[in-house]
């Protein structure tokens, strides 16, 4: 990526406009993070039907603040009440209360907030220096080659989305269901619209992803009201609250470098996004440490290795979203259907259509990062601050949001009915372990799975072996038919063994 790219890139993302609306954004993602209960997802979700009405940059970089400060806020009620604002969160969140009960909870809180910000600047210059390189060899691709990326992507996300692979796929091909609904790709002739014309266009995108996301967290919020605990009445604030953190830096610095680059490398994996990349990071810090025996009782080098990796997945989540189309997790496929919505198709094509704009879009990374400390210096202040707004006040006011916003995209009472019975659905399944992500990821890639599925059964004249006909095409088949096999045959052992330990037993 040459000059002549970087720097009118550059000067797209400080425009006046750009700025304003990331500096809006990280606020936002500051209040939403820091509630217990409300994700990053579901205040992205709310951001959409805003993002209709701005140019594809400020769009964008809207999303990328809000996600990077409610990811690194959802420390905050982790640190002081023992609740993860984030499923990121919640895989340190015994450290951080733990660091907490000891009198440290703002150095707690200043290390996520500094390491995840340095984790989202490894994440960014990996996103800035890969996505170009990768988007030139993607060049080459055919049908074939999308067609396996896509359920890749698909296979992985719902299987690692929950302890129980069957629920993933269950979930998954709810999903895929869903994106059939509305007219037939290659006939024109309707499907499963049941003779009502708002169906005809399809289940609307982003009606559906407020309900699933926002007006489910709702729903969840008061089934579960009551159960949080009080706000402390009493933090002792310091003069500096990262005061500390810089030591942290000389004390673990591997702990840094293999939080970051796990995070970066796990949030390029298509469909796995960057959540799982901090439980990972936690556990392998426990593992690596020369002193594990440390951990649980309140010490900071598994915060360190977590909290880099929440924001340097974040930032890598987008390689495969930007490069093949393929959301990396919920929140790459909110954008992806923003950047379809701006006529902006996701794809190594847009490297070459349109790399400066592109270009800016990455910068804004490294911009929502670098914002993370200074509002991250108030958000400490003010965190008792934050938790203490009445859930009475949120809960009505994200509501109105929800309504507003899923009415507004095309002027319908209809699409408002969808996101209520989404969320409802959402309510339903999450409320017996059925994971969301896969649904929202089916919705979105079934139109391109099959889209290139029917081009490349045309291209091969029906002959399923054709799928097989490239070197690419060969080896990401063979990848995907493994994460498929490989889980059946080790159920299949596991209950063989089983029934052959009984049989001996008996």
């Amino acid at each position: 990526m040459g000059l002549d790219v970087l720097i009118p890139a550059l000067s797209l993302v400080l425009q006046p406009q750009v700025l304003v609306v990331v500096l809006l954004a990280t606020i936002y993602g500051l209040f939403i993070g820091a509630i217990p209960g409300l994700s990053a997802t579901m205040a992205t979700a709310l951001l959409i039907p805003l993002t209709v009405y701005m140019d594809p940059v400020p769009a964008i970089a809207a999303i990328v603040a809000t996600t990077a400060m409610a990811i690194t806020a959802g420390d905050i009620p982790g640190v002081l009440l023992r609740i993860p604002g984030t499923p990121a969160s919640a895989a340190y969140v015994e450290e951080a209360y733990a660091l907490n009960l000891k009198g440290k909870a703002q150095l707690a809180m200043g290390i996520g907030i500094v390491f995840s910000a340095a984790g989202g600047l490894v994440g960014a210059i990996i996103l800035l220096v890969g996505a170009p390189i990768l988007a030139r060899a993607a060049l080459n691709f055919s049908s074939f080659e999308f067609f396996w990326l896509a359920l890749l992507g698909l296979l992985t996300s719902a299987l690692v989305s929950t302890n129980a692979p069957a629920r993933g796929l269950f979930s998954l091909c709810l999903g895929l269901l869903i994106s059939t609904v509305g007219l037939d790709v290659t006939s024109g002739q309707p499907r499963f619209t049941f003779g009502v014309i708002d169906l005809y266009g399809g289940v609307s995108f982003i009606p559906t992803m407020i309900g699933m996301f926002a007006f489910a967290e709702l729903l969840r919020g008061l089934s579960s009201a009551g159960t949080t605990p009080p706000v402390p009445e009493r933090q002792k604030l310091w003069s500096n609250p990262f005061a500390g953190v810089g030591r942290m830096f000389r004390t673990y610095p591997w702990s840094f470098v293999r939080g970051s680059g796990l995070g970066a490398a796990i949030g390029a994996l298509p469909g796995v996004g960057g959540d799982l990349a901090a439980w990972i990071a936690y556990g392998m810090s426990k593992r690596l440490s020369k002193t594990p025996e440390k951990f649980g009782t309140g010490h900071e080098e598994g915060l360190i290795e977590a909290s880099s990796s929440n924001n340097a997945g974040l930032s890598s989540a987008w390689v495969p979203a930007l490069v093949f189309g393929i959301p990396g997790d919920a929140v790459t496929a909110i954008a992806i259907g923003v950047l379809f919505m701006k006529g902006l198709n996701p794809g190594p094509q847009l490297f070459v259509d349109n790399p400066t704009m592109l270009t800016a879009v990455i910068l804004t990374f490294a911009l929502a990062n670098l914002l993370l400390i200074p509002i991250g210096f108030f958000a400490i202040k003010g965190a008792r601050h934050v938790l203490a707004v009445p859930r009475g006040l949120i809960v009505p006011t994200i509501l109105v949001f929800c309504v507003v916003g899923s009415f507004a995209i095309n002027n319908t009472v209809f699409d408002v009915g969808v996101m209520l019975a989404a969320g409802l659905v959402a309510y339903l399944m999450e409320s017996n372990r059925f994971p969301i992500a896969p649904v929202i990821l089916g919705l979105v890639l079934g139109p391109i799975l099959e889209r290139n599925f029917i081009m490349s059964m045309q291209i091969a004249d029906g002959n399923l072996l054709g799928f097989f006909g490239r070197p690419v095409s060969a080896v990401l088949g063979v990848i995907v038919c493994a994460v498929v096999l490989i889980p059946l045959i080790r159920s299949v052992l596991r209950t063989r063994s089983r029934s052959t330990a009984d049989i001996g037993a008996s």
